[in-house]
């Protein structure tokens, strides 16, 4: 069973796994500079913490550099065509660490279906790849304070010509309904009552876009925010109406924040102070806006609330 979160399933680094049920694909833009600088990015942070609440704060200054475990997903955190890091929570990171006194930025690559095994193996200090937070991943790294909540939408030919608003429409029209790789939409409409077997699995929003385009399926099921990005140049198809996928009968609601070792509290503390004076001071929003994020997407959920199942 998927467990509410974002990206793509894939290989594990070394023998672990993360099994909590990723969702979000990464998009093809930026893999090839992903690629190129994986190599510099993948040598592994100093030994853990061994100090009540961890030290990696204080030798993240003194180094003057945090590696970031990125999955290069558009808009969450990726290489752009300039081969130059960026995404909501790079541009986060970066105002954050400075002001926590750390300079630099570095990313390291990943599938996202890697990034807390890579976490918990020391091959970066500190996941910023907008992961959801929920119970299953709760059992394995601390996160801070969610930087947003997000809901579900549909990509739809234009017109939404059979009226697909929410799971329910998608089980009562018999629609052919299509999501991604791993995606928690998968189990939402799976609890609306669509028969997994008949789902169809594509692995991103953009072959998602081209299924509904090429009239394969009706629906393609993501976050609000990829799907409305997709279809900006689309002249075949729209997204739908943001809304809350029900969980247990219940609207449900979904944050993202980043993930730090479960020994590194002092480090998740600091991050969270820090983060509360930009979401207070109106800063939060400026930094996600360029990447297509609204004011109805910035969150006071905790990660506390989240982690206990909660926004049901």
């Amino acid at each position: 069973m998927l467990s509410g979160s974002r990206a793509a399933m894939a290989p594990p680094i070394g023998n672990e796994r993360d099994t909590t049920g990723t969702t979000r694909r990464s998009l093809l833009a930026g893999v090839a500079a992903l690629g190129a600088l994986g190599a510099a990015g993948c040598s592994r942070v100093a030994t853990a913490s061994t100090t009540e609440g961890g030290d990696l704060l204080e030798r993240l200054k003194a180094a003057g550099v945090v590696r970031l475990g990125i999955a290069g997903e558009i808009p969450f955190g990726y290489i752009d065509k300039n081969g130059e890091l960026t995404g909501e929570a790079p541009e986060l990171a970066r105002v954050i660490f400075k002001r926590l006194g750390v300079d630099r930025v570095q990313p390291v690559p990943s599938e996202f279906g890697s990034l807390i095994p890579g976490l918990k193996s020391q091959v970066f200090d500190v996941v910023a790849a907008g992961m959801y937070v929920n119970p299953d991943r709760c059992e394995q790294v601390i996160f801070a304070d969610p930087d947003y909540q997000m809901l579900d939408a549909f990509i739809v030919r234009k017109g939404n010509p059979k009226g697909l608003h929410d799971y329910k429409d998608v089980v009562e029209k018999k629609a052919k309904f299509a999501t991604g790789t791993g995606y928690a939409e998968i189990q939402y409409a799976v609890e609306a009552g669509y028969k997994e077997s008949d789902i169809l699995i594509v692995p991103d929003q953009v072959a998602g876009l081209n299924a509904v385009e090429a009239g394969r399926v009706d629906v393609f099921a993501g976050t609000a925010l990829t799907t409305r990005e997709v279809v900006k140049k689309s002249s075949k198809a729209e997204s739908t109406k943001a809304f809350a996928p029900l969980v247990k009968g219940k609207p449900h609601v979904d944050g993202g924040a980043f993930a730090f070792r479960p020994t590194e509290t002092r480090l998740r503390d600091a991050f969270n102070v820090e983060l509360h004076k930009l979401k207070k001071s109106g800063e939060l929003f400026r930094i996600l806006q360029p990447f297509g994020f609204t004011k109805a997407e910035m969150t006071d959920l905790t990660a506390k609330e989240l982690c206990a199942g909660g926004t049901g």
